[in-house]
């Protein structure tokens, strides 16, 4: 089968029809998939059905693969089972909070590089995946609105994520939240080759020497025009697919489904390559 590439918008994503899972070994795939990455945001490949033998050896291609470690598939390490059914996942418990758009690792020093995400199998209802560029949500911003959000610094925390699905928690699982680290980065990240991402999201709680309210609604405001549909792209999976998404400039969030669906995917992520400065 001939395989096409296909631009999905001008600003985010690409779609990869007629891959099969041995051709994500060939030489050059890797090399490839990161030329679409860096140019698309998101690379979508179509039903490759690619294995997890496969996949594991692809995603350390193309960097380095962090062990899944609590609730990692029992023969392959490095792969996560991603499902609300909690005999699948020791993690289950914790997708609810992926329905918010959020950007991985933003508690961490060095976020990670990307994520790798293929559908064993899919809900009936609701369960797609939304992906927003911040890169293009930035550059399309006016000058003096860039160069405002440039002199600002967030604290990105747990608690914060945590709070949109439980605004009024127990004593303890405040406590609990804040024991989790926090981070403080700036609100727009200038990385080594010269682009800039917004740094927004779930994790995103408060903007550093500001008030309260003045602080949630520039985040709620700047969150609000990242998402709009010209920087959005919605994913409809089909069983097979593979998806991988550059973790550094993309939010991301899964439309909600019902913690009974069958919804299985089998997640590789790949460790950060650049600190946040």
């Amino acid at each position: 089968m001939a395989v096409t590439t296909t631009p999905i918008s001008e600003d985010i994503g690409v779609e990869v029809a007629g891959y099969s899972s041995a051709d994500f070994l060939a030489p050059h795939a890797a090399q490839d998939c990161q030329q679409l990455l860096d140019r698309y945001g998101v690379v979508v490949y179509r039903e490759a059905h690619i294995t997890d033998a496969d996949l594991v050896t692809f995603s350390r291609r193309l960097g380095e693969v962090v062990v899944a470690g609590a609730g990692g598939h029992p023969e392959f390490p490095e792969i996560s089972p991603v499902t609300l059914d909690p005999t699948k996942s020791a993690l289950a418990g914790l997708r609810r909070s992926t329905i918010f758009w959020h950007t991985d690792g933003l508690t961490d020093q060095i976020p990670q590089k990307a994520t790798l995400l293929t559908a064993r199998e899919i809900a009936d209802q609701g369960g797609d995946t939304e992906f927003a560029n911040t890169y293009a949500a930035f550059n399309a911003l006016p000058a003096d609105r860039r160069a405002e959000l440039e002199g600002y610094r967030v604290v990105h925390s747990v608690a914060a994520s945590q709070l949109l699905l439980n605004p009024h928690p127990s004593p303890e699982q405040r406590a609990k939240w804040d024991k989790a680290p926090s981070r403080e980065h700036p609100l727009v990240w200038r990385r080594r080759d010269g682009r800039k991402s917004l740094l927004i999201g779930a994790t995103a709680g408060q903007i550093v020497g500001m008030a309260d309210e003045q602080s949630r609604a520039v985040l709620d405001e700047i969150l609000d025009w990242a998402t709009q549909p010209r920087f959005v792209l919605h994913h409809s999976w089909r069983v097979g697919d593979l998806v991988i998404w550059d973790n550094t400039g993309m939010l991301h969030r899964a439309i909600p489904y019902e913690p009974t669906s069958r919804r299985l995917m089998h997640r590789t992520t790949l460790g950060g390559e650049e600190a946040i400065a």
